[in-house]
């Protein structure tokens, strides 16, 4: 009889020990820059939560929202509120913010140029290709005086929303990905702030322009529709918005990225 409740205790401890192993792995899509890095030092924080963080990296900002809804992913953290809303809309996705942790204030960028004023008449000028980010580089240079768009355009307005460009600048769209590399070939480009970052440029030092800290653009994890309420995904949630993210964000960036908690 001792012989058998020794064994069964034995069964219980290893059985115990294999179940808080296992624990749960969160497997989540990131751009490099910062977002991937970001998730990168929460790693052994979430460890001792039972979480394992799996991070993929993407390099463009259309796979990992396909990524998502496909269920290859559990969620992602790259993208701002419009773009999420804009990319539903189009794709016919069915995901959602959970929480919002930085803002990565997008910036004017030349390298012939010091300043905004010094742009010559007829200035080539590369902005995203995408109809948010497309949008937003259009609103900012607005925000400059560079230009005056029709206000029943919204927050997604093109270039044929132009009412006014007198100083007949000429826009490139680029994909956002590509738009640091064009900057020998143009006047000047407005480039997200990831991009900029992944180029060695820092917005708050090296932009000519920058889009100001009340931006709307904060950067967020998505989830599936459905999934907000799953543990894993809130602790990783909480994990983001904590003082050690915060505290990282402000050391690691030097204002180019900002967070919003």
């Amino acid at each position: 009889m001792k012989r058998t409740l020794i064994i069964a205790s034995v069964l219980f401890v290893v059985l115990s020990g294999v179940g808080a192993c296992q624990g749960e792995t969160l497997k989540v899509g990131a751009t490099p820059v910062p977002h991937a890095e970001i998730l990168e030092m929460l790693v052994p924080l979430l460890e001792q939560e039972g979480i394992a963080l799996d991070i993929v990296e993407f390099t463009d900002y259309v796979r990992p929202n396909l990524a998502l809804q496909e269920g290859e992913l559990d969620a992602n953290f790259f993208q701002h509120v419009p773009y999420l809303e804009s990319f539903n809309l189009d794709a016919g996705t069915d995901l959602i913010a959970l929480v919002g942790v930085h803002v990565e204030p997008l910036g004017v960028f030349s390298v012939k140029f010091g300043s905004l004023d010094e742009l010559p008449d007829g200035a080539t000028l590369a902005i995203p290709n995408d109809a948010t980010n497309g949008g937003r580089a259009l609103l900012l240079l607005a925000t400059a005086g560079l230009v005056e768009l029709d206000s029943k355009a919204g927050i997604t307005p093109t270039i044929f929303d132009l009412t006014s460009n007198p100083r007949r600048i000429r826009f490139v769209e680029l994909e956002a990905a590509q738009l640091s590399r064009s900057l020998p070939d143009v006047d000047a480009a407005v480039i997200n702030g990831n991009y900029a970052l992944q180029a060695n440029l820092n917005p708050a030092k090296d932009a000519i322009f920058l889009e100001g800290a009340e931006s709307p653009y904060v950067n967020i994890i998505a989830v599936r529709a459905g999934d907000e309420a799953n543990a894993a995904l809130l602790k990783l949630a909480e994990a983001l918005q904590s003082d050690k993210v915060r505290s990282f964000i402000l050391e690691t960036y030097g204002g180019a990225v900002v967070p919003v908690f």
